[in-house]
């Protein structure tokens, strides 16, 4: 698991280097967190994140894969998924795919490598704030 460096710039001057997975490209959105410990499924797909970049603040994401049956909408409406860890080989029998693959088909950037804790902390101080992810 080796994607490439890239950037989390925020709002008031902060930046976070990862790593990319999911789909290529630059976003802006609004910087939130979610701090469930599972159902990541219903986070990507949960229309109230329309347009935000969300930190999950669970540690390991994607074990169980992506599960269609779990969607909470027909598609996904973040901009962007921030995770410290995802996982690249889910093992559960209703895996339909993976965390990656879902992001790459719904043009959706993710990045992973991030101490999430100390990125939520941030956004818990400072407020909800925009943010920029970009390779360069």
């Amino acid at each position: 698991m080796a994607g490439n460096e890239i950037y989390i710039c925020l709002e008031n001057g902060d930046v976070f280097k990862g790593y990319s997975f999911g789909a290529d490209g630059e976003v802006i959105g609004e910087l939130v967190f979610t701090t469930g410990m599972c159902g990541y499924i219903e986070t990507l797909t949960d229309p109230s994140y329309y347009g935000q970049i969300v930190i999950q603040t669970f540690p390991l994401i994607g074990n169980y894969g992506m599960i269609r049956s779990d969607c909470e909408s027909k598609k996904p409406y973040l901009t962007a998924y921030i995770v410290r860890e995802y996982c690249e080989t889910p093992s559960n029998f209703r895996c339909e795919g993976t965390l990656d693959e879902f992001l790459k088909k719904n043009d959706i950037p993710g990045v992973y490598g991030i101490d999430t804790r100390e990125l939520t902390r941030t956004v818990r101080e400072t407020g909800v704030m925009n943010a920029v992810i970009s390779s360069r």
